[in-house]
């Protein structure tokens, strides 16, 4: 197996206690969030706390595609990272990758970074209209978003789980996580209003972001309203059936682990 180790300049120092922490994923018990596909392991190296992310080894297909065609996701999570901060963009630092390759297939890849310490992410908003200071918030990640398009950035998996807002003295800030989905480019405003498309099914978040963001552009409001309305529903009545068919499709999958508890 061949293996691909890059570590951030700043981190040389303890290149080989995250070489060994990596080697050691399997044995650490300290999961982040839903393991399901992706696994992010919290782990300590140098009395420092890291997430180490462990992507699913891909089908055959891609397999092939990362080995020969594309970056991994690993690599581009650690590149846009920088990208990211380059731009004065937050996210949490990018500590370092590491891919693991046969002649002709990829296979494992991991990601390093710096461990966040939230005081939430955007779901809370959706999952709580009662969240205190919710609609100051709201407007202040629209402004986010908004800084974000006019850097040229266009996070693809802008969703309620992959933005961690953390309270300051003066407001909030944002930090941008699984980054492996970006393209940096000139943003016209279709694109920016697509973006947001993902974020919430209620319509009252979407009246706020379209008034907040129609501030910021000097576009007409309804304008965006109806269309980042539009492309909501639009993405939500998908989503849904995406999930009614998988849940018809792996039905068994729910059965099989029924059955053995």
């Amino acid at each position: 197996m061949r293996n691909k180790f890059v570590i951030h300049s700043e981190y040389i120092g303890i290149q080989d206690k995250v070489k060994e922490t990596i080697k050691n994923f399997e044995t650490y018990n300290d999961i982040l969030g839903d393991a399901e596909r992706n696994v992010i392991k919290i782990v300590e190296i140098g009395g420092e706390k890291y997430t180490i992310k462990s992507f699913k080894v891909p089908n055959l297909i891609n397999q092939i595609v990362y080995r020969f065609f594309r970056k991994s996701k690993a690599e581009r999570s650690y590149n846009y990272a920088n990208n990211l901060l380059a731009l004065e963009i937050k996210t949490p630092f990018p500590l370092a990758y590491d891919l693991y390759t046969t002649p002709f297939l990829f296979k494992k890849s991991y990601y390093v970074s710096e461990l966040l310490e939230c005081n939430l992410t955007y779901r809370e908003l959706v999952r709580q209209p009662d969240y205190p200071d919710h609609e100051n918030i709201l407007r202040a990640f629209t402004q986010f978003t908004y800084d974000l398009h006019e850097k040229g950035v266009l996070f693809l998996d802008h969703s309620p789980g992959n933005t961690l807002i953390v309270k300051t003295d003066t407001g909030y800030d944002f930090y941008l996580v699984d980054l492996n989905r970006m393209e940096f480019k000139d943003l016209d405003m279709d694109t920016r209003i697509r973006n947001f498309s993902r974020l919430t099914p209620k319509k009252e978040m979407v009246a706020i972001m379209a008034n907040e963001y129609a501030k910021l552009t000097g576009v007409d409001e309804s304008m965006i309203y109806q269309k980042m309305w539009g492309l909501t529903e639009a993405f939500q009545q998908k989503f849904y059936k995406k999930r009614a068919l998988k849940r018809k499709i792996f039905f068994w999958k729910k059965k099989y682990r029924e059955e053995s508890k």
